[in-house]
């Protein structure tokens, strides 16, 4: 054991070796969110020049070689020496952490990418890094590396190949960054197309009058390759895309302007469906975790609507006030704010923290709809909002009286629930696991072949009500769903605890069939709907049983795909029996525990949510009432035999 403690024992992380060293402090992760939070972090730096008058048009193009570039037209980086390190702005920039031109106000009134670190993180973590510069009639280049020094064998992060040099004349103007992921640092360096062009579509919406234009060159169908965005409605056409595949009961009703110390942006409409969907951004940075702004926006709302209530007579004097949830439900809703100094938790930007934020939003947004309802021409949807908010008041009592009726019924009549539930025998939330399972027969085979020290098993009795076409009184009188409220012992809702949560991995196993893909969407939607969290930090996973399994001898493979199939039966030669499982059912519980429930050896899909706007989309889509939608997205994309190239839904780039 090391007695001495002493200066030399402490290390000195120099220039970019502290990103490499812990990247997951920088983009939250070496998974595919961090990967693809490089492309954001430089994105975002070319919507600094737009929101701020200086570029009209964005490009990102995802590379066969596997780099991105991300080129606007704007400025230009600076390109002079820096007066106190004697070297060129670009070098500063993609070699300092916490330099930039963002820290005052006087080239950017209004920035996300305020922490200084999003262009130096990129290049620490890229193999290697170029930035091409236009400006003053002149082409900049400079490159940078990523190597490993022979003597010491250690990365030498974002190094400079040389100077920044001039290539020649030019009447361009603006700025191109390309970057290639280092495999040494990410567990694959493989862009998803989709994840990257969902959120350009959306930055579309967020900066109206901006062109973006997205091209995959991996992609082989040319008219899927390049795909533009121009949308000069903005958020109304936001609100409109999202609402595309909903009944709407009410026009969008549109509120911007400045404040002095914000720029404050926001499009509503209420639709005939029973949840809220509200969606704020910061600088043009998602905050899917809310935050001040969104606070100060649903008491701006709730306060209106209640006062526009007792002024119209629908709440008399005697009548409490509504509640906010009742007003949201049903709402689909976009809040863009912008702000100059903007704190967010974290270097991933997930929610607002500036207190001073909450009164100004609230404030304005309260001045601003209270002059759009008192409009007469306004009236009618105004009325429609509040019959909707009343409406939803009473199935709120109604509920809440259900559950206080469960609650105490509950401890009276646990039994149902016991005789569903084979609880694990362990108290650590942290190292439970519950199995939510499709069938009785599986159940079974699950409920013998578990670890009882850590594993649950929760067996559904048919499938659960379809939590996207029903009130939350319909919803919570469903057996089923109750049974899963209850075993995790979150509530949900507006009373959703993740405190309380009684297992730390949320497994659903179903079928590798048609039924079993019905039953997991219909869980992830009523996961979505009324227990997030569950889902946003990391708790819901999806059981992978095999396919097949391939007998020769003593030798028993379990094959999970058809090219694990193909690969095994080359591997073991003739003579080898073939099982295909057709079910959980047909697994005995030792075979089930070997494939599918014993952590050394199972495989196990995380649920996780890359963009919310289209994670609401899909769920509309797959979920709701409107049929056509959901047809026209399976013969889209329904396409089995066809893997490599991407197939965009409905209506995509051109002017909106």
């Amino acid at each position: 054991m090391a007695q001495d403690y002493t200066a030399k024992d402490i290390t000195v992380l120099e220039g970019l070796d502290a990103v490499r060293m812990r990247p997951g402090m920088y983009i939250g992760s070496t998974g595919s969110r961090g990967l693809h939070h490089l492309v954001w972090e430089i994105v975002d730096n070319a919507i600094d020049e737009a929101s701020n008058g200086y570029a009209s048009e964005i490009s990102v193009t995802l590379k066969k070689d596997g780099s991105c570039e991300v080129t606007d037209n704007g400025r230009g980086l600076p390109v002079d020496i820096h007066p106190k390190l004697g070297v060129s702005a670009v070098e500063v920039i993609y070699t300092q952490l916490h330099a930039g031109g963002k820290f005052d106000n006087k080239n950017y009134a209004y920035s996300g990418g305020l922490h200084g670190v999003g262009a130096s993180v990129v290049n620490a973590l890229s193999a290697w890094c170029t930035v091409d510069v236009y400006r003053d009639f002149t082409h900049y280049f400079m490159r940078f590396e990523s190597v490993e020094d022979p003597k010491t064998h250690k990365i030498i992060s974002g190094r400079p190949v040389a100077p920044l040099e001039k290539l020649g004349n030019t009447r361009k103007r603006g700025t191109t960054i390309c970057f290639l992921p280092d495999e040494r640092v990410f567990e694959d360096i493989t862009f998803n197309g989709d994840t990257v062009r969902h959120r350009i579509r959306e930055l579309a919406y967020l900066n109206k009058g901006v062109r973006f234009i997205f091209t995959d060159e991996r992609v082989k169908d040319e008219k899927y390759r390049r795909i533009e965005y121009l949308y000069d409605g903005g958020l109304t056409d936001f609100v409109g895309y999202l609402n595309k595949d909903k009944t709407t009961i009410t026009e969008p009703i549109l509120l911007e302007g400045d404040t002095g110390d914000m720029r404050i942006r926001a499009c509503i409409q209420y639709t005939d469906s029973y949840t809220e969907s509200i969606f704020s951004f910061v600088n043009n940075i998602p905050t899917p975790e809310g935050g001040t702004h969104e606070t100060g926006f649903k008491a701006a709302l709730t306060k209106v609507f209640n006062d526009y209530a007792r002024k119209s007579g629908v709440l008399k004097e005697k009548d409490n006030n509504l509640q906010g949830e009742d007003y949201r439900e049903g709402i689909t809703a976009v809040l863009a704010v912008n702000v100059k100094n903007p704190q967010f938790e974290g270097q991933t930007k997930g929610r607002l923290g500036n207190p001073e934020v909450r009164p100004i939003v609230e404030g304005w947004i309260g001045e601003k709809l209270s002059v759009h309802l008192e409009d007469l021409k306004n009236q009618t949807s105004a009325r429609l909002i509040l019959d909707k908010a009343v409406k939803a008041a009473k199935v709120r009592e109604a509920t809440r009286k259900a559950k206080e009726v469960a609650r105490q019924k509950n401890e009276l009549e646990a039994a149902p629930l016991v005789g569903k539930l084979s609880a694990c025998t362990g108290r650590d939330a942290k190292l439970n696991e519950l199995f939510i399972v499709e069938g009785d027969s599986a159940g079974g085979s699950a409920k013998q072949g578990r670890d009882r020290r850590f594993q649950a098993i929760l067996p559904l009795r048919g499938k659960p009500l379809n939590s996207e076409k029903k009130r939350l009184d319909q919803v919570l009188a469903n057996e089923e769903i109750r049974s899963m409220i209850t075993a995790l012992g979150t509530g949900i809702g507006e009373d959703f605890d993740l405190s309380r949560l009684k297992y730390d991995k949320v497994i659903i196993l179903s079928d590798a069939d048609q039924d079993g893909a019905h039953i997991r969407a219909i869980l992830l939607t009523f996961f979505y709907r009324y227990m997030k969290p569950l889902i946003t930090e990391g708790h819901v996973y999806m059981g992978m049983p095999p396919l097949y399994k391939i007998q020769k001898g003593d030798t028993s493979i379990y094959c999970y795909d058809d090219k694990e199939l193909n690969e095994a039966m080359k591997g073991v030669g003739k003579g080898y029996t073939l099982q295909r499982y057709k079910g959980l059912g047909e697994m005995n519980p030792e075979q089930l525990w070997e494939t599918t429930m014993n952590p050394e050896g199972r495989k196990l899909t995380q649920v996780s949510i890359e963009d919310d706007t289209e994670a609401e989309r899909m769920v509309t889509i797959l979920m709701g009432d409107k049929v056509e939608p959901r047809k026209d997205y399976i013969f889209m994309y329904a396409d089995f035999n066809k893997k490599d190239d991407f197939q965009p839904v409905g209506e995509e780039g051109g002017r909106a």
